[in-house]
């Protein structure tokens, strides 16, 4: 039985599991969901020991618990480890849904939740991959699952667990599906993810929200300053003004800008999809280097004061705003915390406290396309698309999958199949039904291939 039939025989048995998932608002970044985060990693364990694997637990870290699974067939096999997350992002602002975001339903061939792509759709591909090889006598490798709670809160607690448990989860090769594809008639593999840095400053003057008419104009207001601290970090053209953040930046070979330049990239359709007028970034660099190989600077969110309905004429006593950076190899994310930190506080005005709070960071990742397991990777996209994918560096960062290449010594392949109008992190997130089936069909072609 081919994987296709397989998977149309038993497809309303694949999306209960899938949906039963998808239905715990496993939200690690809400403190009140530790009970659905709980529930979501029993359940995949459940999944897991009814599939058939050999030993299935779920771990306590000092956060949320990990999953862990193995089925070893033999030691003169290859193990392939899979990585994936049970944790999703919140879906506020809840009134943007057509449906409710942790009641799956599909609709125009695709699968709108929270979760739908990221992380549970996906991940969800490698178990029923993992069951067809098993129940069709295919399975040629020892499988082992890692299934964490916290990727999208920066994954605080898995570099500890994978340093501990580093003999638990020797493997030969990681596979990651976390990552989108060019398009769904575009092939393409994640080969590069850049780092990440993100703070939160709190910027504070008087002991009290005052009167803006009565102290206005005597007293210091956070919320002016904190944007003229801002607006210091980030210059007319571009560039990041704090000194020393390029210092460890390389540029691109002219191998990879070639490589880069086979990618299709229509700027007029790009920017009607997002509906602006005109790209912005880094002057002197193209969209795809600014999005892919160049660092970034973003506030994310910025508050402070009265913001509910009509006029409250108030000068606040504090100002926050939450700041990020992108980093490209080379660059590391203690090192600039501390140089962004440090720049900061030499050009705070001294009649106002600043507080620069270091929340979490991931390190950048290059893979190479010239290993055995990128090569099966390739291979398989090749005989489920019927063309070659395009190597691509993409401008998220997934901490985990550089822990993983320094605590397991071993490169993870970023076999992803999401697309870019899956709206993952936003309103109606889904993920497009055709692309769920071929995920996993170049799954099962992975292992035929890697094991030859």
């Amino acid at each position: 039985m081919t994987v296709k039939d397989y998977v149309h025989i038993n497809e309303d048995a694949i999306f209960d599991k899938l949906f039963s998932l998808i239905r715990i608002p496993s939200v690690s970044a809400h403190a009140d969901k530790k009970n659905e985060i709980v529930s979501c990693a029993n359940l995949w364990a459940n999944l897991l020991k009814g599939v058939g694997m050999s030993h299935v637990e779920v771990i306590s870290t000092k956060g949320n618990p990990v999953v862990y699974a193995e089925y070893n067939m033999s030691e003169s096999v290859p193990t392939v480890l899979i990585y994936g997350h049970y944790d999703v992002m919140p879906a506020e602002p809840l009134y943007l849904w057509a449906s409710d975001p942790f009641t799956p339903e599909i609709r125009n061939d695709k699968i709108y939740a929270r979760g739908a792509d990221d992380d549970k759709g996906q991940s969800f591909m490698h178990y029923v991959a993992f069951e067809y090889l098993l129940k069709s006598n295919e399975l040629n490798c020892n499988v082992k699952f890692i299934l964490e709670g916290e990727e999208e809160i920066g994954s605080p607690n898995l570099e500890e667990f994978c340093r501990t448990n580093a003999d638990m989860l020797k493997c030969d090769t990681v596979l990651v599906s976390d990552t989108s594809m060019l398009g769904a008639d575009l092939p393409s593999i994640t080969t590069g993810l850049r780092g990440l840095a993100y703070w939160q400053i709190e910027v504070s003057s008087a002991n009290r929200d005052l009167h803006s008419g009565i102290f206005g104009g005597a007293v210091a207001n956070p919320i002016n300053e904190l944007t003229k601290i801002l607006a210091q970090l980030i210059d007319a053209d571009g560039k990041i003004t704090i000194p020393g953040f390029y210092d460890d930046v390389v540029e691109l070979s002219e191998e990879e800008k070639a490589l880069l330049s086979m990618i299709p990239f229509d700027e007029t359709t790009y920017k009607k999809s997002l509906g602006i007028t005109a790209v912005h970034g880094e002057k002197g660099y193209t969209t795809l280097e600014r999005t892919g190989v160049r660092p970034t600077f973003d506030i994310c969110g910025i508050w402070g004061g009265y913001t509910g309905d009509g006029a409250k004429t108030v000068l606040p006593a504090k100002a926050f705003a939450k700041i990020s950076t992108r980093l490209v190899p080379e660059q590391h994310s203690g090192k600039i915390s501390v140089l962004v930190s440090e720049y900061i506080k030499s050009i705070a005005p001294d009649y106002v406290d600043v507080n620069i709070e270091y929340l979490h960071g991931a390190e950048s990742y290059v893979c190479p396309i010239d290993s055995i397991a990128y090569q099966a990777a390739e291979a398989a996209y090749t005989t489920t698309f019927g063309r070659r994918p395009l190597p691509v560096r993409r401008g998220g960062s997934i901490g985990v999958v550089p822990v993983f290449e320094k605590e397991l010594k071993v490169k993870p392949i970023l076999m992803g199949f999401g697309l870019e109008e899956d709206a993952i992190h936003s309103p109606n997130e889904n993920f497009s039904l055709d692309m769920f089936y071929k995920g996993i069909e170049t799954i099962v072609e992975f292992y035929r291939n890697y094991a030859r």
